[in-house]
């Protein structure tokens, strides 16, 4: 029988309750406190194998006294459990010593396995000082029990240079899990750089990632510093790894396994000192068993697998997102609304194939065209009528020839250009077609990025890969509306 002593502290008496007699039938000895005042008195004078502390108290917060408890007894293994189940309350448990965090409501099978696992851990000592607080602006959101499992992935990657495999559908928030990656690390002095493997041609991929030398090809006109020498002593984010050529794959995995890299046309390995997330929405192990994605740096890449959930899978945090949309959209100049109950109960009841990006594009339409205050249920019956029907138009072209999940950005255009051609057939223009699928093509490229940065031109000109002058000067000739916050036409 164990004969450790387990100090629980936790003002809800059914929750002290529960946990003394779940521990108290496998033989521990269980001390209960309802305030953070005792619980320090016990630790002050020795007592205690082991501290089970909620995070907010009446006197004090749990996670104020875990620095305390570890600088005067560093042996003292604590677990921090709370119902603020955010992202910042499991990486300020997991910073400041906490050997478990458990978010509210748990399994009492996980909480004895912590139990034990906090027991027959060797002395940890006095740790390092985590990162200072990141403030309480949220950069995950939702509290959902799938997303917990998120949170503290990412909280036990704080303190590491683990590199990170993100997957997910579209839409799913990858970029956002990136860089909380980043701004909880220690890297998070250091730059965070994303590149999108799916929206860069295949032969600049290389020079994208690792930079050209004057004169290395044709229009290489200047020196231009790659991704891996931009993020130096941060985090450069892979996004859609899946869609990355085979060649450039060899070379990526070349420079994770030596740590070093050439430029196009250079000749001076240049060392390399950053983190790599990386993300996809592809199966990649499918990819690998088509011999599409190359196995060896998989294993590189998902040393720490994160799995995003679909909105679908979490229709639960549909209001705190809601309401998180609805602030943005305030602080953007749009009016302030609010959502009936039977509102949002209809928006918790959506499929989201789109997932978040697509209730985020829902709540600024709301708050952007509809005068009433208060939005009620019929406006967001028409609202998902409207995307249910463009969806079923294949986004607007019509036909069943919808894209699959797993297409390319190349096979999108492809499939757009075989209907084109079908459907034209001998009446095709009898020249200058290359120079009408560009023109096509440009505007609305355009206008995405721009409606994606929100209206920053400066952001839409790198996304694009454009220079800013010659971004506005097309914004000019193309006569596109710009505003801040998103365009208006």
């Amino acid at each position: 029988m164990a004969d450790e002593t387990i100090l629980v502290a936790d003002d809800d008496k059914a929750i002290r309750t529960v946990v003394m007699q779940a521990l108290g039938r496998l033989g521990y000895d269980v001390r209960a406190t309802g305030n953070a005042a005792t619980l320090w008195h016990w630790v002050s004078e020795g007592e205690g194998d082991l501290v089970i502390t909620d995070v907010i108290m009446p006197d004090g917060n749990g996670l104020d006294l875990i620095p305390q408890i570890r600088k005067q007894r560093p042996e003292l293994r604590v677990i921090a459990m709370s119902a603020q189940n955010t992202l910042l309350t499991a990486v300020k448990a997991t910073e400041r010593g906490a050997f478990e965090y458990l978010p509210k409501p748990f399994d009492l099978s996980d909480l004895v396995e912590a139990v034990r696992r906090a027991l027959a851990a060797p002395s940890a000592g006095e740790g390092a000082e985590g990162p200072d607080d990141q403030g309480e602006e949220l950069p995950l959101i939702g509290r959902s029990q799938a997303m917990q499992e998120v949170y503290r992935v990412i909280a036990r990657l704080t303190g590491t240079d683990l590199s990170a495999l993100i997957t997910g559908e579209s839409g799913t928030g990858k970029e956002l899990v990136a860089r909380a990656l980043h701004d909880f690390s220690r890297r998070r002095g250091g730059p965070f750089v994303a590149i999108n493997m799916a929206a860069i041609p295949r032969e600049l991929i290389e020079s994208e990632l690792f930079g050209h030398e004057k004169g290395a090809f044709t229009g290489a006109t200047q020196r231009y510093a790659g991704r891996f020498e931009q993020a130096q002593s941060g985090t450069l984010f892979l996004d859609e790894i899946g869609d990355m050529p085979f060649e450039a794959q060899t070379r990526l995995l070349r420079v994770l396994q030596e740590g070093e890299y050439t430029t196009v046309g250079g000749r001076q390995p240049i060392k390399t000192d950053v983190r790599i997330v990386a993300a996809t929405h592809r199966d990649l192990r499918q990819l690998v068993t088509q011999g599409r994605f190359r196995e060896d740096l998989y294993y590189r890449l998902n040393v720490v697998p994160i799995r995003l959930p679909p909105l679908r899978e979490r229709r639960e945090d549909v209001p705190d997102l809601v309401r998180h949309f609805l602030a943005q959209a305030v602080e953007e100049g749009l009016p302030a609304k609010t959502l009936t109950g039977g509102a949002m109960d209809r928006l918790r009841q959506h499929r989201w194939p789109g997932n978040v990006r697509e209730l985020e594009n829902l709540v600024r339409r709301l708050a952007a065209l509809y005068a009433e205050d208060t939005i009620g249920v019929d406006v967001i019956e028409a609202e998902l009528a409207d995307g249910a029907a463009l969806a079923a138009n294949g986004g607007g072209e019509g036909g069943s020839d919808r894209p699959g999940d797993g297409e390319s950005l190349g096979e999108a255009v492809e499939r757009t250009l075989k209907r084109f051609f079908a459907a034209h057939g001998e009446a095709l223009p009898p020249n200058g077609l290359y120079e009408r699928v560009l023109h096509e093509v440009e505007r609305p490229l355009i206008e995405l990025c721009l409606d994606a940065t929100r209206g920053n031109q400066i952001k839409a000109a790198e996304l694009l890969g454009l220079n800013r002058n010659t971004l506005r000067k097309k914004i000019r000739e193309l006569d596109i509306q710009v505003v801040r916050g998103g365009r208006t036409g």
